[in-house]
């Protein structure tokens, strides 16, 4: 898919995301929701689940969409380690490439890969600096997820938690199209970006995704920064 299909694919899903959540009156039918939403954006994943916790990192909300997601995430829960709950506790995004070669988590890595799952995608979900919890999803083959399909859970997830951390406000409808207006925006940037670079370096998504992710880092910049210099078509970030 093309950043800008992505863009206008992904401000469909917001629209429908925030009706949805300021309609709901419980936690518990959202996260169902936003999985099976999660699973439809991402074409290679075989499911997809949705996980909220408290500070104390107890589960208070949990959605799937297929018997194989429960079962993955019932045994990070019993184990109390996996991807999914260490993109929760750091607030940094876990992808598994492939459970039979991976040694960070070996037990569920190894239960994993015995269910039939070879990889998986985990986005933390935060809000005003605290995580919430984490999306996730999974496929039956190894290496299904790239760095586009990063940037499209990303934005799922920020979005999502800006959903289900305002909603309860008074002034919920105004912070959030704010907050959703600035988040598509920048997404917007880092895509449009991402298909200029492609286009000058003759690469593809994941490449160019990484060229942004370096100079940000290097810079000490956040990543939409970067994208908007790109857009203003000042020199490319590498030189």
């Amino acid at each position: 898919m093309k950043p800008e299909s992505s863009a206008t694919e992904l401000t469909a899903v917001l629209a429908r995301l925030q009706n949805m959540f300021l309609s709901q009156e419980h936690a518990a039918a959202a996260v169902h929701q936003l999985a099976q939403v999660a699973r439809d954006l991402i074409p290679t994943a075989a499911g997809a689940g949705v996980s909220l916790f408290d500070e104390q990192g107890t589960r208070t909300s949990t959605g799937s969409t297929d018997d194989l997601v429960v079962a993955a995430d019932a045994l990070q829960y019993e184990l109390g380690k996996g991807p999914c709950l260490s993109a929760w506790a750091t607030g940094s995004l876990q992808r598994v490439n492939d459970t039979t070669d991976d040694d960070r988590w070996p037990q569920w890595c190894a239960a994993a890969a015995a269910s039939g799952i070879r990889s998986m995608l985990s986005v933390p979900m935060v809000f005003q600096d605290r995580c919430l919890g984490a999306m996730k999803v999974y496929a039956t083959v190894d290496d299904a997820f790239t760095g586009h399909e990063e940037q499209q859970l990303g934005l799922l997830a920020a979005a999502a938690a800006t959903l289900l951390g305002a909603a309860q406000t008074r002034d919920a409808p105004q912070r959030l199209s704010a907050s959703l207006q600035a988040g598509l925006a920048e997404r917007q940037a880092v895509d449009r970006a991402t298909g200029m670079l492609m286009e000058q370096r003759a690469t593809d998504p994941d490449d160019a995704h990484a060229v942004l992710l370096t100079s940000a880092r290097a810079q000490d910049r956040p990543m939409a920064e970067v994208a908007r210099q790109i857009l203003q078509r000042r020199p490319d970030p590498e030189g």
